[in-house]
C-alpha cells in the first residue's frame, strides 16, 4: 500500500483504542506507536542509497516486511515509548505488533508483492486483488472519522472498530473475486497474474502462454475485454543484459513473469502487470 494508506491505518488503530482514562503523555505514546509501527517496514527505502548492484527491487518489501520481524518492530516502539515518553504499558507492544502486522499483510494483496516469509523464503507473495492505492480504504476511514467527531470520547472507538470490520469485508470480497478470476484463466494459460483496478470489482488479468502475453480487463460486473497482446522474445540471450544491467536480472527474478523485448536498438525485460499506454513502469534494458 502507499504511505498515505499506511498512515491512515495507523490513525485508525489509534482511533479504535479506548483513551478515556489516558493522560496526554500516554495518548502521545499510543499515537506514536500506532502510526510509527504502521510505517516502519517501509524503512527499507533507504537501501537505495547504497544499492550498487541493482538489488533494490528485492530489498524493498523484503526482510523488513517479514511476518517474523513484526514482534521486533513492536519491541522497538515499546522501548522508544519508555525512553522518550516515560510510558510503560505492555499494551503498546501489542499495538505496535498489530500495526506492523497490518502493514506487512496488507501489502500482500496488491500487485507489488512482499517478502512475507523472509528469511526462510525469498518468494514474493502477491495476490493482486487490491490496488496499491485503494481509495475505498480512504473513504471508509474518513467516514469513521466524521461520524466519531459527533460523539463523546468514550463512544468514538466504536466507529473506527466498525471501519476495520468494513475494511476486512472489502478485502475479502475483492479477494474472492480475484480467486475466481485466477482459477478461471488458469485453465487456459500456463501463467496468470492479477492487478486490481482503482474501481472495485475491476481487474486486469495478465496471462502468459509460451511467448504470448495477453492482458485482459475483467470483473464481476463487466464483460471480458482484451487490452493488450504482447510478444515476448523468449529465445533472446539475456546473459549480456544481466551482466550489464543487474537490475534487469533482479526484475526477472522478482516478477511472476516478464516480457522480453529485443530489437535492433535494445534488449530488455519488463513486468506486464504494470503495462499502461504502451510501456511498463518496471522496465530494464540496455542498448545493443
Amino acid at each position: 500500500m502507499d504511505t498515505i494508506t499506511h498512515t491512515l491505518f495507523g490513525l485508525s488503530l489509534y482511533g479504535a483504542t479506548d483513551k478515556e482514562k489516558m493522560d496526554r503523555r500516554t495518548k502521545i505514546a499510543y499515537l506514536f506507536t500506532a502510526v510509527g509501527a504502521s510505517q516502519i517496514p517501509d524503512i527499507d527505502v533507504i537501501s537505495q542509497a547504497w544499492d550498487t548492484e541493482g538489488l533494490y527491487q528485492m530489498w524493498h518489501r523484503g526482510i523488513t516486511h517479514s511476518i517474523f520481524l513484526t514482534p521486533l518492530w513492536a519491541l522497538l516502539f515499546y522501548i522508544l515509548c519508555l525512553l522518550f515518553f516515560k510510558v510503560k504499558d505492555r499494551r503498546l507492544f501489542f499495538l505496535g505488533w498489530i500495526g506492523a502486522f497490518i502493514h506487512d499483510t496488507s501489502d500482500l494483496f496488491n500487485a507489488w508483492g512482499t517478502g512475507y516469509l523472509e528469511p526462510f523464503s525469498e518468494i514474493r507473495i502477491t495476490f493482486g486483488t487490491i490496488p496499491i492505492i485503494d481509495f475505498v480504504f480512504w473513504v471508509i476511514i474518513g467516514g469513521a472519522y466524521v461520524l466519531s467527531r459527533k460523539k463523546s470520547l468514550v463512544n468514538r472507538p466504536f466507529y473506527f472498530r466498525a471501519a476495520w470490520v468494513v475494511i476486512i469485508l472489502h478485502v475479502g470480497f475483492q479477494s474472492l473475486q480475484g480467486y475466481y478470476l485466477y482459477q478461471k484463466y488458469s485453465h487456459d494459460y500456463g501463467q496468470v497474474a492479477l492487478s486490481a483496478g482503482f474501481i472495485p470489482t475491476t481487474f486486469q488479468v495478465i496471462t502468459k502462454h509460451e511467448g504470448n502475453v495477453t492482458i485482459f480487463q475483467d470483473g464481476l460486473f463487466q464483460h471480458k475485454q482484451t487490452l493488450y497482446v504482447l510478444e515476448s522474445q523468449e529465445e533472446a540471450d539475456l546473459d549480456r543484459l544481466f551482466a550489464n544491467n543487474p537490475s534487469a536480472k533482479t526484475l526477472y527474478q522478482w516478477s511472476p513473469f516478464v516480457v522480453i523485448v529485443e530489437d535492433d536498438n535494445k534488449i530488455g525485460v519488463f513486468d506486464p502487470r504494470f503495462y499502461r499506454n504502451g510501456q511498463s513502469f518496471l522496465f530494464e534494458s540496455i542498448e545493443h
